[in-house]
């Protein structure tokens, strides 16, 4: 074995660097130690690593005050040689408090931006030792020294693995420790390296703390940031479901990365389009893809999901099911929205910057926030502000302003989230005074004809009109039988064209045979017979689960609940014998 002794403490004291002498003999150890495998060997490692412990404190403390790996290295010539030496030596990382050192040691010395041949070709090692001291892969000398103590190679290599990711969690987690000198490196120079060596162990569940400790940690300094690889590879394990990732981790993979964030929206669309079924999405559904909580928790989330979402519409306007998805997590997203605000008092105006500021708080509110008269003067007053701004845009046109169609796809883009505001018109309309139905329809016809064209919006407006008219003769007449012309008038407007049924016709009539006075048996009646003559079977099944999950969520204007929902369920059993029944 080698005969160099280490230096004094009198001499450590005297010199606030790390000198030749001490690298030299540390170095002759390391390949003393890494020549023989011997008892000998075993014996002389232990009988000096408390000193190599000091040593490789002393050691992280120099790397520490230097500005740079080229300046380092510059200052000490040994030092990747003597890291790497001990960092294959399964002697010394057997010890967690060497190890440790010999990790945090390691990857100080990465660059964020490599600049020079050097600082590159280092981080490439540094990389390599790093995984080496997380996972101990194909180590035979580790392999040989777990054989010789009666162990598992699986075993030691987990333990191993979660000691370390036990403590890069708790050393990550401390957030910044910006040193006072300018030429000092800062804790956060560490998180680059070790998200990147982070990519191999994307597959393994044991590094799920540690990649939520990367993920949380506080963004309180700019040198703070995370290999936009390590991202993508932890994406892809948690989209492909090969790792499990806890609900906060989710939502700051979201925060970091732009894609997939947007990945997970695309996910949420295509599960939602795809469904055949007649049923609105569920907010449970909405609830487990934790997307409403993130957006609640980062405005920055809610903008991109906004955009998203809003791209969608303005190219499928006249898509229920795109309309359906928005109100539902909108919903979902408001209630987070609500409680987180409670607790730390966010603006909810931070996250609808676009909107018309007169119309945003007037219907973010709820219709159960107020008497049931103050809805009804609500609905009237939104209703007369919203066309205003659309007579206001067709005025416009003329000069080709675009500022007014962008305000107005604003105003409908929000009255499409707040469509508490849209069902509680539509239940309204069944006992609603005659000088109310003008306004209400108005705002319904909007809601499904926003952009007017071809005059689009008044004559769905006239054919409204005249349905609400047949309708209001059918459910409050109870005459038997049934008025077979109004029968007929209602269903050649509900459905002029076959292959696209007028939702807000099915909407009037779902909710006329809900809430009228109407005996039970006479609604379902007056029901089946026109779903059946316009083949709409499908549709006001549909309309009627979103009428179902909102009063089962406490927004029903209605004081008779019981009522309401025993009609409800015989609707249902009508609409599902008919969708059964054989041609």
């Amino acid at each position: 074995m080698s005969q160099l002794q280490p230096p004094t403490q009198a001499q450590q004291g005297a010199e606030p660097l790390l000198s030749v002498q001490e690298m030299q003999f540390w170095l002759g150890k390391a390949v003393a130690w890494g020549q023989v495998e011997s008892p000998d060997a075993q014996k002389d490692t232990c009988l000096h690593m408390s000193r190599l412990k000091d040593f490789l404190q002393l050691l992280l403390t120099h790397i520490s005050n230097m500005c740079s790996t080229s300046l380092a290295i510059e200052r000490l010539p040994l030092l990747g040689q003597l890291l790497g030496r001990l960092c294959w030596n399964p002697y010394v990382t057997a010890d967690a408090t060497s190890r440790g050192l010999l990790l945090e040691s390691v990857w100080k010395l990465h660059s964020e931006h490599p600049r020079t041949a050097v600082e590159r070709k280092a981080n490439q090692w540094i990389q390599k030792v790093l995984r080496l001291l997380i996972t101990e892969e194909d180590n035979p000398a580790a392999v040989a020294l777990v054989k010789h103590v009666g162990g598992s190679s699986n075993q030691y290599h987990l333990k191993v693995l979660k000691k370390m990711v036990a403590l890069l969690s708790a050393k990550i987690g401390k957030g910044c420790d910006s040193p006072s000198d300018v030429n000092q490196r800062c804790s956060c120079d560490s998180v680059l390296a070790a998200s990147e060596v982070c990519i191999s162990l994307v597959s393994c569940p044991e590094a799920a703390p540690l990649f939520a400790a990367l993920l949380q940690r506080p963004a309180t300094c700019g040198k703070a940031v995370l290999s936009e690889d390590f991202l993508d590879a932890l994406s892809s394990a948690y989209t492909s479901k090969c790792l499990d990732l806890e609900e906060q981790a989710v939502v700051s993979l979201w925060y970091h990365s732009l894609s997939s964030l947007q990945g997970a929206v695309l996910s949420l669309l295509e599960c939602v389009l795809t469904n055949t079924g007649a049923a609105p999405p569920s907010e449970q559904l909405l609830a487990e893809s934790l997307l409403p909580k993130a957006c609640a928790q980062h405005c920055s989330i809610f903008l991109v999901v906004n955009d998203i979402f809003r791209s969608i519409l303005r190219q499928a306007e006249g898509c229920e099911s795109i309309r359906s998805l928005i109100q539902t997590f909108s919903s979902c997203f408001l209630r987070e929205a609500t409680l987180l605000q409670t607790q730390e008092h966010v603006s909810l105006k931070a996250f609808f910057p676009r909107a018309p500021q007169a119309l945003l708080l007037p219907l973010l509110t709820q219709p159960s926030e107020m008497p049931q008269e103050s809805r009804r003067r609500h609905l009237i007053w939104l209703s007369g502000s919203l066309r205003r701004l659309t007579e206001e845009e067709e005025e416009g046109d003329e000069d080709g302003s675009s500022s007014r169609q962008q305000e107005v796809f604003e105003s409908w883009f929000l009255l499409v989230q707040c469509a508490h505001w849209v069902h509680a018109a539509l239940q309204l309309l069944v006992m609603a005074a005659p000088e109310d139905c003008e306004p209400l329809l108005w705002l319904l016809t909007f809601y499904h004809h926003p952009t007017n064209r071809g005059h689009c919006r008044a004559s769905q407006l006239v054919r409204a009109r005249e349905a609400l008219s047949h309708l209001q003769g059918l459910f409050t007449a109870a005459t038997h039988p049934l008025p077979v012309s109004r029968l007929q008038s209602l269903v050649e407007l509900l459905s002029p064209d076959p292959q696209q049924p007028s939702v807000l016709i099915i909407s009037l009539l779902v909710n006329f045979a809900i809430f009228s006075q109407l005996p039970q048996s006479g609604s379902t009646e007056l029901l089946q017979k026109v779903v059946e003559q316009c083949g709409c079977v499908a549709e006001a099944a549909s309309v009627l689960s979103s009428v179902e999950l909102r009063l089962n969520g406490g927004s029903s204007l209605s004081g008779d609940a019981n009522r309401v929902q025993l009609r409800i369920k015989a609707l249902q059993s009508m609409l599902t014998l008919i969708h059964t029944e054989p041609c």
